[in-house]
């Protein structure tokens, strides 16, 4: 029988009822029993002033593979989430070929039985993101899919979608939105506003965003069924949802770090690691995306991990959208919400675990007997710099490079196994 014993941990686990410095111990993957003064057998860990949370769940993950492992695969990919103490992922389908298959689906969950997270997979809602053909739901669920989402692009044909929305439920599949009206962003490359105009490149105007996301409401009213919505980034956005939750729509949301940590400025050093898409927004913007954290309107929050290698970002207007973030994501994320006094380390675990893991409907995000043993401890106090060559993913276009941040990741913990400890 495998046995550990972490000693002394402050146990930061909101769903359960757990804010306290005490033992845990794990035997064959899974807890057994949470106390004080539980006596030492096999390994142990010394946490003392380490903080023990549930490990994260980012559902929103771009790992590259199949298709292109130059950029990530899914094993070094789960090896940068284990460094950023994420123990499970959602995998998007804008992958080559496109996750629209159970073959693919099959692919990635072969590979990630090695990996050091758990691998969920989203399949696609049309074939090859294309929105010309829908995807058959029923074998992409039978392969091991949990998700859907044509992330990467909107679902163009509203009717595909709505019909998805309406199997997903009855399938136990979650359906996640990228939510944005191709025909306003009109090839845009940032932010439409006073930066775009200063640097002379064209912009994405903040209404792409949000008319997805009012058409995405929209059906989950008028359906009776729920629905996700991915990486928000605009202030009205985070109005549509407030108001919908308030009238009883069954949405939920997420955001990523760098929208409540960034704005447009960071664009005029014409950088294209701080380009993704949806794009930096304003000031304003991060103020309401800040706000939605606070008040429950924006339920999780998520990395959009999105490699490219540095010669695919060198030209700031021709590279590709997206930037890497789970090694970050959590120290980002306590620095500029609980740090300032925004969110307490609570509200930030169920933003970063709990929240994801009812989301999508996973045995992830509690500390408690009886459970997998995927666990994170996190120094809250100590600082340190991005460094990019000591990243554990193979791409490194993090736009926090160089950031001095608080809360170091110092062991994660995955079915019981240390698959990432900072020495």
């Amino acid at each position: 029988m495998n046995t550990l014993v972490i000693k002394n941990a402050h146990i930061v686990s909101p769903s359960d009822g757990l804010d306290k410095v005490a033992d845990v111990l794990v035997k064959d993957g899974k807890i057994t029993r949470i106390a004080e003064n539980i006596s030492t057998e096999g390994n142990v860990i010394d946490a003392d002033g380490l903080t023990l949370i549930p490990g994260l769940v980012d559902m929103h993950v771009h790992l590259r593979d199949p298709g292109q492992t130059h950029k990530e695969d899914i094993i070094s990919g789960c090896k940068a989430a284990a460094a950023g103490g994420v123990t499970s992922l959602l995998a998007m389908p804008n992958t080559i070929p496109t996750t629209d298959n159970a073959e693919t689906v099959k692919y990635i969950l072969d590979k990630a039985k090695n990996a050091d997270a758990n691998v969920y997979v989203a399949g696609s809602i049309t074939k090859g993101l294309k929105s010309l053909e829908p995807t058959d739901i029923e074998e992409l669920k039978s392969a091991g899919a949990i998700a859907l989402s044509d992330d990467g692009r909107p679902v163009e044909n509203t009717k595909y979608l709505s019909e998805a929305m309406k199997k997903a439920p009855q399938l136990g599949m979650t359906v996640v939105a990228h939510c944005e009206d191709l025909f306003l962003a009109d090839g845009g490359k940032i932010n439409g506003g006073e930066v775009s105009k200063n640097l002379g490149v064209k912009g994405i105007p903040a209404a792409a965003e949000d008319c997805g996301t009012a058409r995405e409401i929209a059906l989950a009213a008028a359906l009776d069924v729920p629905i996700h919505i991915c990486h928000v980034s605009t202030k009205t956005s985070v109005a549509l949802v407030r108001d919908a939750k308030r009238r009883g729509v069954k949405v939920t949301a997420e955001t990523a770090p760098h929208y409540f940590s960034m704005t447009e400025k960071e664009l005029l050093a014409k950088d294209a690691d701080f380009r993704m898409n949806p794009p930096l927004r304003t000031h304003e913007d991060v103020v309401e995306i800040i706000s939605g954290l606070k008040d429950g309107t924006l339920d999780a929050i998520a990395t959009d991990h999105a490699p490219h290698t540095p010669e695919e970002k060198s030209d700031f207007e021709k590279a590709p959208n997206g930037s890497i973030g789970m090694e970050t994501s959590f120290a980002v994320s306590y620095t500029y919400l609980v740090k300032t006094g925004l969110l307490t380390i609570s509200e930030l675990v169920e933003k970063m675990s709990t929240n994801p893991a009812e989301i999508l409907g996973i045995n992830a995000g509690h500390i408690k007997v009886g459970v997998p043993a995927d666990l994170a401890l996190v120094d809250l106090n100590e600082e340190w710099v991005v460094d990019v060559d000591k990243l554990h993913g193979k791409s490194k276009n993090t736009p926090f490079k160089g950031k001095t941040l608080c809360g170091k990741v110092k062991y994660t913990i995955l079915g019981g196994k240390t698959v990432f400890e900072d020495k």
